[in-house]
């Protein structure tokens, strides 16, 4: 074995410098630093908030500044902070770019394409008819397709964890979507509801029905569409239990823990016992994703 020195003669490789910040840690800084919430912030980022306040510490230590100022009530960027921030953006952004391309070139090489799914996309029509003309044009390509939870199924994008996904509306920002259908949504309410004999109903006639929701992962821009929150009146909706996914949601639902709204496809493809579908006249109909 040789120690110290290579046995060319050389020195020998660098550890890394225990000065220089992970990529990582500058990522939780920019979260951190857009959050501007210990909380929101580990939410955000799947972590325990100990865990993110560590990584902070361990950041600052290696930069030798201070980024954050820390009270009971407020997270603040100090001012060298706000200077670094830029330049953290920077790197994350350029460790992106470099993962989205290394993802892009393996996946051409291998000649596979990692699509999602959320809900009841994989069974709809124009689901199996984009993925029936890919194997049509491309029958070497291999389709592995994941059913996504609510909390990840954004995420799982951003991350680059699937390629393409079959999802509903509305989207964050940084997301490309294609309209695929248009079709009403539908109040889906206990079997035991007084409102189930009823052909259609009206929003205010929901107003003392609390909506289920969903984990704090979920982009509220998401949820607040398919919650009608807030509702045309201005009043805010009510929430009850957390489901994570489509059959904890109707699950919940038919133990009359509250309701939902899902598109009109759900009538058919989720039949479910102790659930009942009913029209809402005054929900607007939601455009979705089409090959364009």
């Amino acid at each position: 074995m040789v120690t110290g020195e290579t046995a060319a003669g050389g020195a020998a490789p660098a550890g890394p410098d225990p000065k220089t910040p992970s990529a990582h840690q500058l990522r939780l800084f920019v979260a951190l630093a857009e959050e501007l919430h210990f909380s929101r912030a580990a939410a955000r980022l799947f972590m325990t908030q100990s865990a993110l306040s560590q990584q902070i510490r361990d950041l600052e230590r290696r930069l030798g500044v201070r980024l954050f100022d820390r009270s009971s009530r407020a997270v603040t960027l100090t001012p060298q902070g706000r200077v670094l921030l830029a330049d953290a953006r920077g790197v994350v952004a350029a460790m992106d770019r470099l993962s989205r391309s290394a993802s892009t070139q393996a996946r051409r090489l291998s000649g596979r394409l990692v699509v999602g799914t959320i809900g009841a996309e994989a069974a709809m029509p124009y689901t199996h008819a984009v993925l029936r003309l890919l194997h049509e044009r491309h029958p070497l390509v291999e389709v592995d397709v994941r059913s996504l939870h609510f909390a990840d199924h954004f995420d799982a994008l951003f991350r680059h964890d699937i390629d393409v996904a079959f999802l509903r509306p509305p989207v964050p920002p940084g997301v490309e979507v294609q309209h695929l259908a248009t079709e009403p949504r539908l109040a889906c309410l206990s079997a035991s509801d007084p409102l189930v004999d009823r052909d259609r109903i009206t929003l205010a006639e929901l107003a003392c029905h609390p909506v289920i929701d969903v984990p704090p992962q979920v982009p509220r821009l998401w949820w607040d569409f398919w919650a009608a929150d807030p509702r045309p009146d201005g009043t805010p909706v009510r929430y009850g239990p957390v489901a994570s996914d489509l059959e904890g949601l109707l699950h919940l639902v038919a133990q009359g823990k509250g309701m939902c709204f899902l598109p009109a496809a759900a009538r058919d493809l989720f039949p479910r016992p102790g659930i009942r579908y009913v029209e809402v006249t005054d929900l607007p109909r939601q455009r979705r994703a089409s090959p364009g």
